[in-house]
């Protein structure tokens, strides 16, 4: 068993990934036991092979690079190669990511001395250096229907742009660095694979949360997240934003119940129903929405096997 498994997707990025890796070798401590598996999405045959001849040159005991040949999503994808290996300690790294000298060091440290605590996750800094909004609050029909502002001030949830100077508990971290005790991420079975997109980290700490298990923001320990390389290479902004309200409706009714996902279908029906009049690009989306954006339209059922 390792000390640590790093779990990090590639999907049709590997000039990103092969920056995710490197930073990863070169700034883990040399006597962590940790082995890093790479999961290839479903890419390209030109991608993939690009990417094993970069990992065959290092040369390093530490990499394993495994293809999915159907492209199973963000949570589907990472349990592919979670599955793979056995570890104390499991981290999710977004393969446009890079970590700094201590990254990955601080977070195992603060896991190993914090018994309640289940994930943490780092600052977050975009590729020009500027903080980036680093946690969330669980959705919600009224997180959804009157904004985060609302939700922090009658719940006194953290506020996501206040800077913090000591690691707080909050509802869940970005899902682009998770890092996780393996033993409670077991206890709850992993990511839902039913989620093809987004709203996967705020499923997988509400269930944690659930256990008595805290998620942590981490504020001195940092990492460089280049926003939205996968998502850009994978669709459209339309069809994004359709994805993301179909996971967003099947979690809040996973989690809230059914009412709670009615008021919201219909708030959202009204709001879209509305912007249509005036804006008719917005109008696939309100479409969606009417018919209750049903997870057989989600792009999962798209997906094809790709040898």
């Amino acid at each position: 068993m390792h000390e640590l498994a790093i779990i990090t997707i590639n999907y049709n990025a590997s000039e990103f990934t092969k920056k995710c890796v490197a930073s990863v070798l070169e700034n883990t401590p040399k006597d962590l036991d940790y082995i890093m598996v790479i999961v290839d999405n479903a890419s390209e045959k030109s991608e993939f092979d690009d990417l094993g001849t970069f990992i065959q040159k290092l040369d390093s005991s530490r990499l394993r690079l495994e293809r999915s040949f159907i492209n199973l999503g963000f949570g589907g994808g990472n349990m592919f190669g979670a599955q793979l290996v056995k570890s104390k300690y499991l981290l999710f790294l977004n393969n446009d990511t890079l970590v700094n000298k201590n990254t990955i060091k601080n977070c195992l440290t603060f896991l190993k001395n914090t018994g309640d605590a289940a994930v943490c996750g780092p600052q977050i800094r975009n590729e020009s250096g500027k903080k980036e909004i680093s946690f969330d609050h669980f959705t919600s029909f009224a997180r959804e229907a009157f904004g985060k502002s609302f939700v922090e001030s009658l719940w006194r949830k953290p506020v996501r742009r206040k800077t913090y100077d000591h690691p707080i508990t909050v509802d869940y971290i970005n899902g682009s660095f998770m890092c996780f005790k393996a033993k409670d991420f077991n206890a709850v079975g992993g990511f839902d694979t039913t989620i093809f997109l987004y709203y996967e980290e705020s499923d997988i700490c509400l269930r944690l949360k659930k256990l008595g298990k805290k998620t942590y923001f981490l504020p001195n320990t940092e990492y460089v997240h280049h926003q939205g390389v996968t998502l850009k290479k994978t669709t459209a902004s339309m069809t994004k934003k359709i994805e993301l309200k179909t996971s967003m409706l099947y979690v809040i009714r996973k989690h809230n119940g059914y009412l709670q996902y009615l008021l919201l279908r219909v708030f959202l029906t009204i709001r879209y129903g509305l912007k249509t009049l005036v804006s008719p690009r917005t109008y696939p989306l309100f479409k969606s929405i009417l018919i209750g954006l049903p997870l057989g339209h989600s792009l999962k059922q798209q997906q094809k096997i790709n040898w």
